[in-house]
């Protein structure tokens, strides 16, 4: 008898599989519709038709971004649903900073091997991101790579595109010498720094993920997997209402590294850290792991998760404003000629 060949499902990747996740994710997919989306799920491209009446001179904003290894978090916890919206958070988060309206976006999962359920439990968080961000899921890729990850491992990208008037693009150019900082919080880590997390409270201090921490109030992985605050719908209703010189999204780097990024050359800034009301799970690294408070504020948002820089004749307005939309604004600080040193005290 003829020996039968080898097929692509023999081989570690399951056609049937990847179809019936199309077919999970679709209703999910469909929460985040917007007018301008002409494609749905199948293309080979996803359609989106630029309302040209509304801007003069349109300028596009793109970016991309990962989850990181807050990844390992999930997948030891085996929950899924959430970091997807830290995807959403980190792309959309980024090009807001420039005045943008997040459009659409993209996702990109790599898998090991293709669980349907798995599919829709990522999908079903960059669904909710997108809908807390206004953006439409328009399309993405699923890719199982047997052999490249282990079975139950999986990989996030994302890529989101805004658009922003050309005379309202923010740069940072216009800020001053004397210009208001001001922070919104953040939800605790969001997604960065989760090389440092894992090392000082799994490795060293031998943490459980299921332990119940006194000072966080619940689970070590409940606290772990908060996901990322999305400030969009905030920030684009106070734009029309406020003049905002710079902005930056506090991730990688943190506040040093991030509030750096939208000054103009030459300047720098003073944080004062007591105005901040750090979340205990920041105390909670620096103590286990004997964090200096330097790296602390290189490497973690420190509780502030987004920053916004206004003259002070504007400040209190931006306070204001913000508070009626239901964010917790605090001035933490204020633009300097420091030759492009943020100092934290």
């Amino acid at each position: 008898m003829e020996k039968q060949g080898l097929n692509y499902k023999q081989a570690g990747v399951d056609i049937d599989a990847a179809n019936r996740s199309v077919d999970l994710i679709k209703p999910w997919v469909e929460r985040t519709k917007r007018s301008e989306v002409l494609s749905g799920i199948g293309s080979f491209g996803g359609f989106f038709a630029l309302d040209t009446n509304r801007y003069r001179e349109p300028v596009l904003v793109s970016g991309t971004d990962g989850v990181g290894t807050k990844l390992r978090i999930a997948q030891m916890m085996g929950v899924h649903d959430t970091v997807g919206i830290d995807l959403v958070a980190m792309c959309v988060n980024d090009v807001l900073v420039h005045g943008a309206e997040p459009l659409f976006f993209l996702d990109y999962i790599a898998v090991g091997k293709l669980d349907p359920q798995l599919v829709e439990a990522l999908v079903k968080g960059i669904s909710v991101g997108c809908q807390q961000a206004g953006c439409a899921l328009i399309g993405g890729e699923t890719a199982e790579m047997p052999g490249f990850y282990s079975e139950d491992e999986y990989d996030l990208a994302g890529f989101t595109v805004g658009v922003v008037e050309r005379s309202l693009l923010i740069d940072g150019s216009q800020v001053e010498c004397g210009d208001v900082i001001i922070g919104l919080p953040s939800s605790g880590i969001h997604s960065n720094g989760y090389s440092l997390v894992r090392k000082v409270l799994l490795e060293q201090s031998r943490l459980n993920l299921d332990q119940y921490i006194d000072e966080l109030g619940r689970t070590l992985g409940e606290e772990l997997l908060t996901p990322t605050r999305i400030y969009v719908k905030s920030i684009q209703s106070l734009l029309p209402e406020v003049e905002i010189r710079g902005m930056a999204h506090i991730t990688g780097g943190g506040i040093i590294e991030n509030l750096q990024r939208s000054l103009p050359k030459g300047m720098g800034a003073e944080i004062d850290s007591k105005s901040i009301d750090i979340p205990p799970v920041f105390n909670l690294i620096q103590e286990r792991g004997r964090v200096e408070k330097d790296e602390m504020y290189r490497t973690f948002n420190m509780g502030i998760g987004y920053t916004l820089i206004a003259s002070p004749q504007q400040s209190d307005k931006a306070l204001m404003c913000l508070r009626d939309k239901g964010e917790k604004p605090i001035v933490i600080g204020r633009v300097t000629s420091d030759q492009e040193r943020i100092m934290v005290r």
